[in-house]
């Protein structure tokens, strides 16, 4: 299975809350909901609905978790809502319940495990293990070499600050650009695999 990671991102780099004013506050963070007016269904939209076409499983971590599933449930009918509901999903946590994952067909990994499971999923036969959000973890599988595509949304807007999903640990990491779709409000789709070479 290929680790493919979608984000909506900043200018800036800034990933945090995207969706919602009350997604992720942290850090007193005042803009979330920023990328709606930069959604665009036919280019935005049509590459997370290719991307979860690819997808045998999902993997997340608490927090994209719990949003995602108090959103997705209820939209059953609507083809993407199927699709993401019927998927296998990891959840990376140490401090939710088994009984807490309430979303049909999701899996606890505890955080001590989350490395692990993710090489063992990659040697694993499948189509794609999607990854959308969940900053804390990309950044750490990352910084490990397990992230096999980048999908990177990025909205022409500079938040000033927030949760970014890049490892800060001084390490250099080459990416190839393999390809990019512009749409007509401005937000770009680009998809990075690692450079040859590069773990």
């Amino acid at each position: 299975m290929r680790l493919v990671v979608s984000e909506f991102i900043s200018l800036d780099g800034v990933v945090q809350a995207p969706g919602g004013p009350e997604e992720d506050t942290d850090g007193g963070f005042a803009h979330g909901g920023w990328s709606h007016p930069f959604f665009d269904p036919e280019v935005v939209g049509g590459a997370f609905a290719a991307g979860l076409e690819r997808a045998d499983a999902l993997l997340y971590g608490r927090r994209t978790y719990q949003t995602m599933a108090a959103a997705w449930p209820e939209r059953a009918g609507d083809p993407f809502a199927d699709r993401i509901n019927s998927l296998r999903k990891y959840v990376v946590s140490d401090s939710l319940d088994d009984s807490e994952l309430t979303w049909g067909n999701s899996v606890r990994i505890p955080g001590a495990q989350a490395l692990g499971k993710v090489r063992e999923l990659r040697e694993a036969e499948g189509g794609d293990l999607a990854m959308m959000g969940s900053p804390t973890l990309v950044r750490a599988l990352l910084a490990e070499g397990l992230v096999d595509e980048l999908q990177l949304i990025v909205m022409p807007v500079l938040l000033g600050g927030g949760k970014s999903i890049f490892p800060a640990d001084g390490g250099l990491r080459a990416w190839e650009l393999v390809s990019s779709a512009t749409a007509k409000t401005g937000a770009q789709v680009n998809v990075f695999r690692p450079a040859r070479g590069d773990a």
